[in-house]
């Protein structure tokens, strides 16, 4: 089951790795942000806020209506464009996946291959493991 994941997580690796620069991920993820959908003002509460984060990010986990498997759909929002970018690819990641499925992800492979390390700052990384843990417990909450 592991090996689904790991394939998922690495298409979106590899998609980046096209992209060349740095500069065109950058702009990517940008553009993720961008297009994601607009989380609903009422979700945009403390409990939602992720509080490690220099940004204003919000995250909110819901059953989705009528799943038997107990999958999960996320929304999210962030005040600055790149972590906003994170969060779409993570909302996108973690949407339609079971509590197992998401308690399972291996974000750690995901972010070190886009190199988000090296690319953001300490406490911006700090806060984008914080989004992550965040949305898994949230997962793990409902």
């Amino acid at each position: 089951m592991r090996s689904a994941h790991h394939s998922e997580i690495q298409d979106i690796v590899d998609d980046f790795e096209l992209l060349g620069d740095w500069d065109q991920r950058y702009q990517y993820l940008v553009e993720l942000g961008e297009q994601m959908a607009p989380m609903n003002p009422a979700d945009k509460i403390d409990a939602n806020r992720v509080m490690e984060c220099m940004s204003t990010v919000h995250i909110s986990a819901r059953p989705i209506d009528g799943d038997a498997d107990g999958r999960l759909e996320f929304d999210g929002d962030c005040d600055t464009a790149i972590i906003k970018g994170v969060v779409a690819l993570l909302v996108e990641l973690f949407s339609g996946k079971s509590r197992s499925e998401i308690a399972d992800l291996d974000v750690d492979a995901l972010f070190e291959g886009l190199k988000l390390e090296e690319h953001l700052s300490p406490n911006r990384h700090v806060g984008v493991y914080a989004i992550v843990n965040k949305m898994k417990q949230q997962a793990a909450a409902l």
